[in-house]
């Protein structure tokens, strides 16, 4: 089986120079091979097609036979690396925490260990018989989260 760390390191050295960026590699039982890549302002056909003609070239069907399917990170999945969190600062994002509720708001900051949500929340007010809308701006770990997307506006 092909191992997933070998695609890793033929991918990262493709990038070596571009400003692309990696997001994902799996290899399964069958060695089908998924490559994900991305760059801020979105991946071109022609690179995709690049970087599956330099990891075809690196690997020998004849001694393992692969399927090999790359593309960009796709639009509305969950973002999986810090530099897609970092690209979306000052956009609005949905995300999803582990009692199964979803939260909608602008992402603020990102780091190595944490991101910002700046969202509206209703909450109970001293004072006030019902509750009011309020402006919350809350750290997450990303593992105290089940996913965070971008929301696509049309």
């Amino acid at each position: 089986m092909i191992e997933s760390k070998k695609i890793k390191a033929l991918v990262d050295e493709w990038l070596e120079g571009k400003d692309y960026f990696f997001v994902d590699a799996t290899v399964d039982k069958e060695n089908k091979i998924v490559v994900e890549i991305d760059h801020k302002d979105g991946v071109w056909i022609e690179d995709c097609c690049d970087l599956s003609r330099f990891i075809e070239s690196h690997l020998n069907r004849d001694e393992e036979d692969f399927e090999l399917e790359v593309g960009s990170a796709g639009i509305g999945q969950p973002l999986k690396v810090l530099q897609q969190y970092q690209n979306n600062i000052g956009n609005d994002v949905e995300v999803m925490t582990p009692d199964g509720k979803k939260l909608q708001g602008t992402l603020t900051d990102a780091n190595e260990t944490v991101f910002t949500l700046r969202y509206a929340e209703k909450q109970k007010v001293e004072g006030k018989k019902r509750p009011v809308v309020v402006e919350v701006t809350k750290d997450f770990k990303y593992d105290e989260v089940k996913w965070v997307k971008a929301v696509i506006k049309w």
